[in-house]
């Protein structure tokens, strides 16, 4: 008995899809990869409301405020990458379905990134690719939305706090809902891939 969510593959064998190559941050050390709390101050400094606190007080509250960012601005990254990763692995994907006949005809040409493509999120979720918190689809949001993981000092104070996962989340309900009719999912137990982590 098949699932009515699911295309329906001939045959009952599994498909080996490409590994999912995650160039990790997480394996940097902080050094590396954080930006100097000096460049995020003025952005902590504008959050600070008027108030007749000490000046060490003011500090206090400014140097929390840009660790704050600092941390939210890492967290962006890191999703970054993984969006980034998970794109290039749909790349991988396609090549691997245009190479299988009994594959070829469940991919419809559209322009790049297909949206009918989501269907591979929603393969890693129901494989449940462990991402050590990282929101899949919000990460590949993310990707959709910045061709690059934009510097720290283009992010406002409010998007880094409030902001970078409502259009993350945006960008991948727009796109994974242009296809006109309701998407058929991949069965994840006709497909078999490795993730491996290639951060240095």
């Amino acid at each position: 008995m098949s699932d009515a969510r699911y295309i329906d593959i001939p045959g009952n064998g599994t498909h080996e899809l490409p590994p999912l190559l995650l160039n990790s941050l997480a394996d940097h050390s902080p050094a590396q990869e954080a930006p100097d709390l000096a460049s995020v101050m003025p952005e902590a400094e504008d959050m600070l409301a008027a108030s007749d606190a000490t000046e060490e007080v003011l500090e206090h509250r400014k140097f929390e405020l840009a660790v704050q960012l600092t941390e939210r601005y890492q967290g962006l990254r890191a999703q970054w990458q993984w969006g980034d990763s998970i794109l290039e692995w749909i790349r991988q994907c396609e090549i691997t379905f245009e190479g299988a006949d009994v594959l070829r005809q469940l991919l419809h040409p559209d322009v790049w990134p297909h949206a009918s493509r989501s269907s591979f999120v929603t393969l890693l979720e129901e494989k449940q690719v462990a991402t050590a918190g990282v929101a899949l689809e919000r990460a590949v949001g993310l990707r959709l939305t910045f061709r690059q993981p934009p510097p720290i000092d283009c992010c406002s104070n409010q998007f880094l706090l409030y902001l970078n996962s409502t259009v993350a989340d945006t960008a991948y309900r727009t796109w994974s809902h242009l296809v006109p009719e309701a998407l058929m999912l991949l069965p994840p137990h006709r497909f078999h891939f490795e993730v491996l982590n290639i951060g240095n």
